[in-house]
């Protein structure tokens, strides 16, 4: 009998200690992914219609378009001369008109299971690209063309933001660390404030919370241009 979802990651090595702060690496992608996998199979398997946080997207569809992030994020460090200007030229679709747009979808008849292998295995890809790429490469993004490391700390902003719009819609605990918050923010919101909590402050700069002083943000983006 196949694995669950848990004892699959229970199984895989645990990442290296985490660099400073300022310096997302590979093993910062793979420790969100793997968090976020082991959260994620908590979610009640009669739950994933159910809207995900404040977000118009079913939970499941959250988690797929997470999938399809950080396989995005891979694709745009593939190519031997990655674009400065545009995407891979891939195919993105609906599956339904208020749904998210993608390129990876997982077939409903795979149930959980399935969906969170398909968001380990999307995770892979965008590790072995960060780890793999030299850091002087630049690819597209549409908030500026970025290097491995931007795309590495982009895909665990993602992982983690979205794994908490799932959380949220079922009151699952949810917090990770600190450090890794903390040079997530260090990379994307250098405006970030400084005198909250790494994990408050990465849900306030990406219009989750708001924070003591300081409404919910109704705009938001990151900083993907690398850092001097």
């Amino acid at each position: 009998m196949d694995p669950s979802p848990r004892a699959r990651a229970s199984r895989l090595p645990s990442p290296a200690a985490p660099g400073p702060v300022g310096a997302v690496t590979a093993d910062d992608v793979a420790l969100a992914v793997r968090l976020a996998v082991r959260a994620l199979d908590e979610v009640p398997a009669d739950g994933w219609e159910r809207p995900a946080g404040d977000l118009t997207w079913s939970c499941w569809e959250t988690v797929e378009h997470l999938a399809d992030d950080l396989f995005a994020y891979a694709l745009q460090l593939g190519p031997g001369t990655p674009p400065l200007t545009t995407h891979v030229p891939v195919s993105w679709r609906k599956e339904r008109p208020d749904g998210p747009t993608g390129m990876v979808f997982v077939a409903r008849a795979e149930g959980p299971a399935g969906l969170l292998q398909a968001l380990e295995a999307c995770g892979a890809l965008l590790v072995a690209m960060v780890r793999t790429t030299a850091p002087e490469v630049r690819a597209h993004h549409v908030f500026g063309a970025s290097d491995p490391e931007g795309f590495g700390a982009m895909g665990v902003v993602e992982t983690l933001v979205h794994t908490h719009d799932v959380a949220a819609a079922f009151g699952l605990p949810w917090r990770p660390p600190a450090g890794l918050c903390a040079r997530t923010l260090h990379r994307l919101f250098p405006d970030a404030p400084a005198d909250a909590e790494p994990w408050p402050a990465l849900l306030w700069s990406t219009g989750r919370a708001a924070l003591p002083g300081r409404d919910r943000l109704e705009k938001w983006r990151w900083q993907g241009a690398p850092r001097p």
